[in-house]
């Protein structure tokens, strides 16, 4: 065995059918390969680098981790694995609750953003990262005010500074503003030049893939298809459309849904918007008019206060109570109740969806969209069931009805969250982030619902940071910018 073979997977076969994959796995990193793994919504990608990281046990099959000189090392000290659920380990978020960042003041103090960090964050590297990322001003704060978008960067800043051998990804642009997207690509060209550590990158899209890759693993159905080059997998049109396959958006049944009956033509007024944080002003003198049917795009950088703004449209902040905010023409604080704004509008964000792990099937998960609850707390009515039921067809996930939420890939949950949103037929969607890790298929499938369900008479907020994931029908915009 060679020593350039930094990392060889023989054979593996899991121990549990619920995550086994189709053939027996094999697979292999030489020094100076970087790779992308690359596959649709529940292909089986995250499992695929969970086995590697020695999460699951195998019936058969071994995992061989090589340092430097050769000398057989256990995987555990060698890979590094960064995902979107490892802000769980950052902010304590299963044992808090969702409106937790924006009721900062009525619990106990939380824990500096600096003090997470290892020691490396004082060394010239660990000081380039955090200046190049541009989170400074983001250490002193309470972990619990990071934005969805600040916590993914600091999560890469944290990972980079740990120096493993090889260092996985998963769907790391996510969050990422169109800054931190090139930031984190010249990064990678910093790191492999310097041959340090090796990165592998999970990915939905194969627009995603940055010049730094080297080489491609495709997965589909739980099945590994051959490794290639980046550049044969660029060219292999054939074989990207097997793992993104086109879907006839024509086709798509959507379920009836009955015509709404506003009052007003209204349906948010927010006037000169003041919201601080201890000494960190978020918004100021902010004024913004939605009128039925319009649809915006709500855009800005990461920690602009995207997400503050729409928990005070959502119901979710106190702070709306010390301002002038009116929804569907009447002032909020004048006597309705949170579940009363909560029933029109359908809401999905990143912080919905880290607070929204639960062990319970998915069909429930949509289900609980009746009631605005993080959880199914009360029982559907088989009309609720049956409703649920055509829109989780709609997207394409009604064979999760009875899969477990937390068994769901990311991408999966994404979708089973959106669809959530739909089912009670809310007169305004704020969609925040909606399509993040989502691949190529499913972006255009939930656009295509997006744009006929809003219509003429439904009102959007959509945010994003990506262009081309802005749904037509939008033609109004409002940006903000970072104090």
């Amino acid at each position: 065995m060679e020593a350039s073979n930094c990392l060889i997977a023989s054979n593996l076969v899991q121990r549990s059918d619920k995550v086994c994959f189709s053939e027996p796995v094999n697979w292999q990193i030489k020094s100076g390969e970087q790779w992308a793994i690359i596959g649709p919504n529940g292909a089986g990608k995250t499992l695929f680098i969970d086995t590697l990281a020695g999460k699951y046990a195998l019936k058969a099959g071994k995992i061989t981790c090589l340092n430097a000189s050769g000398k057989e090392v256990k995987p555990s000290e060698y890979i590094k694995i960064v995902a979107f659920r490892d802000i769980y380990s950052l902010s304590d978020t299963r044992e808090s609750f969702y409106q937790q960042r924006w009721n900062v003041g009525v619990m106990q103090d939380g824990t500096p953003t600096r003090e997470l960090l290892p020691k490396t964050a004082g060394s010239e590297w660990g000081k380039h990262l955090i200046a190049r990322f541009g989170i400074e001003d983001l250490l002193e704060k309470d972990i619990r005010l990071l934005s969805s978008g600040e916590l993914r960067k600091f999560l890469v800043v944290k990972s980079l500074l740990n120096s493993p051998q090889i260092l996985i990804l998963d769907n790391p642009y996510i969050g990422l503003d169109a800054v931190s997207r090139k930031v984190l690509n010249e990064l990678f060209e910093e790191i492999i030049a310097e041959g340090a550590v090796q990165i592998v990158l999970v990915l939905s899209n194969p627009a995603d893939i940055p010049a730094a890759v080297t080489h491609v693993l495709p997965i589909v159905n739980r099945s590994i298809k051959p490794a290639m080059s980046k550049n044969d997998f660029l060219n292999d049109r054939a074989l990207q459309k097997e793992l993104f396959a086109e879907i006839d958006v024509e086709k798509l049944h959507f379920p009836a849904t009955p015509k709404e009956d506003l009052h007003s033509s209204e349906i948010i007024r927010l006037s000169n918007i003041h919201i601080q944080y201890g000494q960190r002003t978020i918004l100021h003198e902010l004024n913004w008019k939605i009128e039925k049917g319009e649809k915006w795009a709500l855009l800005g950088p990461n920690g602009s206060g995207k997400s503050t703004l729409l928990s005070l449209i959502s119901g979710d902040n106190p702070q709306a109570y010390a301002n002038d905010i009116h929804l569907f023409g009447k002032k909020r604080g004048s006597g309705e109740s949170i579940w009363e704004i909560k029933k029109r509008i359908g809401y999905i964000s990143p912080e919905m969806h880290l607070h929204y792990l639960k062990n319970i099937p998915c069909l429930d998960i949509v289900g609980s969209g009746f009631f605005d609850t993080i959880g199914l707390y009360l029982s559907c009515s088989e009309e609720q069931k049956q409703k649920a039921l055509e829109w989780m067809q709609l997207f394409g996930i009604s064979h999760l009805k009875d899969v477990s939420f937390l068994q769901a890939s990311s991408g999966e949950q994404r979708l089973t969250l959106l669809t959530r949103v739909f089912v009670k037929n809310p007169d305004l969607l704020i969609l925040d982030e909606p399509l993040h890790g989502l691949d190529a298929r499913n972006k255009e499938k939930v656009k295509n619902i997006i744009e006929k369900f809003c219509g003429t008479e439904k009102s959007l907020i959509f945010v994003t940071h990506y262009d081309e994931d802005i749904p037509k029908i939008v033609d109004k915009r409002f940006v903000l910018s970072k104090r």
